[in-house]
């Protein structure tokens, strides 16, 4: 059951490019999207779990895990709806570098030459991926191209704050999460309808209330299944499990003409997955730099 739990959460956040792609078919931008969906929920869980709250005072790394998790939405949804989604779920799988440079800055972890090795395979395979035909340099070429790289970024902050946040209460984190979404999302797309970059959302039609119910359900229930399977099974079980997300992205976007399976995106994906198997499966011991060690963060 906790395999079949973490199985179905990397199902809705595989396919959930669809669905934010129908809502934007009917006029509300992906930020709009994001926005009013955790809004939806925040709120509710905000009133009814309102002990919730008190973690904040004792917590207050959760701001930072709000925001972080908010960024990585905000990236990811706005990314999936307008780009190539596998080489957007590829670039956001970039865990092996992140998450290496961030416990070394923010933590102390040195890193080992195993984690190096795993940095150069992920560049390796990110550096093929981009590699595209008439291309100089490989490089991010397109706005959900650095997008994807963006939200990566912010899930492994998230990942990071959490660790740190081992002690908090799981209602307060997921309450931080909810709402560190819809703030930033809103932020985000206050500014963008400001500034005449996409249309206000007053100006969508209707039809896209039912996809934003569906997308809102499978949120909730992809975040309990998250936490009922990831607290009965191994860190290095559930990093894999969650890797089928890159399946579960690849094979209906491909189905439904939203990405292109060129043998220079596979390659490139064999690479990157590779190194995040190898990252979740490795047993190697920690190095720490007093001088980091020491820092406050």
């Amino acid at each position: 059951m906790p395999a079949l739990a973490l199985l179905l959460n990397a199902f809705v956040w595989g396919v959930s490019w669809f669905p934010f792609r129908q809502i934007a078919g009917h006029g509300l931008h992906p930020l709009w999207t994001t926005c009013l969906i955790y809004l939806a929920i925040a709120v509710p869980m905000g009133v009814l779990r309102r002990h919730a709250w008190k973690g904040f005072a004792a917590f207050p790394m959760l701001v930072v895990l709000g925001l972080a998790a908010g960024f990585t939405n905000v990236g990811f949804n706005w990314a999936v709806t307008q780009g190539d989604v596998v080489r957007v779920v590829l670039l956001f799988y970039l865990m092996p570098l992140w998450s290496v440079l961030l416990a070394w800055l923010l933590l102390g972890e040195r890193p080992t030459g195993g984690a190096l090795a795993r940095v150069a395979l992920a560049l390796t395979g990110v550096a093929v991926v981009l590699k595209a035909p008439g291309t100089d340099w490989p490089v991010p070429s397109s706005l959900p191209d650095w997008l994807g790289v963006a939200a990566g970024f912010g899930f492994a902050v998230t990942n990071i704050a959490l660790r740190h946040l081992r002690q908090a209460p799981g209602e307060s984190r997921a309450l931080a999460m909810f709402c560190g979404c819809a703030f930033v999302a809103g932020v985000a797309a206050l500014g963008g309808t400001a500034l005449g970059a996409f249309d206000s959302p007053l100006r969508a039609s209707s039809g896209w209330l039912g996809w934003a119910a569906l997308l809102g359900t499978a949120f909730v229930l992809a975040n309990v299944c998250l936490q009922y399977g990831a607290a009965r099974l191994a860190a290095s079980t559930t990093s894999v499990i969650m890797l089928s997300e890159v399946l579960f992205a690849s094979v209906s976007s491909v189905a439904l003409g939203a990405a292109a399976m060129e043998p220079r995106i596979l390659v490139g994906g064999s690479l990157i997955v590779l190194g995040a198997v190898w990252a979740a499966f490795a047993r190697t011991p920690v190095q720490r730099d007093d001088r980091a060690s020491s820092s406050p963060t």
